[in-house]
């Protein structure tokens, strides 16, 4: 009878524990992934990771709700952070063919403006982004990229 009893048991636990993670579902911890942004330095640095390396785990939130990126190019352009974040979720796992710098220029309590600064083998990007402190985080607001 206990032999019976422990194999329902056994049974039980395996079936709730199936219908959990099926709940979850797939792709579902990628979506939730929690990433540290407590201080501008770790914001920064999982930008660049994201930007560089096709880091996609955080990005929605990454950047702030009225984030806004700029090209200046010949035909200057303006992307939205929903554009922004759908491009970057695209280029998961692709990591860019350069050598990456970065500059803080200015820094407070609650913001920071840095210079990252990518060298391709013909070119150059030079992105100024702009972080604040939003609640306990810090997210990208703005991002002005030029080219040379």
């Amino acid at each position: 009878m206990k032999t019976l009893v422990k194999t329902f048991a056994a049974a039980a636990l395996i079936a709730v524990s199936t219908f959990a993670m099926a709940a979850e579902g797939p792709g579902s911890k990628a979506t939730k992934a929690n990433v540290n942004l407590s201080t501008a330095d770790f914001a920064l640095e999982h930008y660049v990771a994201v930007t560089t390396a096709g880091e996609s785990a955080g990005v929605e939130q990454l950047f702030a709700e009225d984030f806004n990126q700029k090209i200046q190019a010949t035909n200057a352009q303006s992307n939205s952070r929903s554009a922004v974040v759908k491009l970057l979720k695209k280029q998961k796992g692709e990591k860019l063919n350069c050598t990456v710098s970065t500059d803080i220029i200015e820094e407070s309590a609650d913001y920071m403006v840095a210079k990252v600064t990518l060298k391709f083998e013909n070119f150059t990007k030079t992105d100024l982004v702009t972080l604040e402190r939003v609640g306990n985080d810090w997210k990208v607001s703005k991002s002005i990229n030029s080219y040379k």
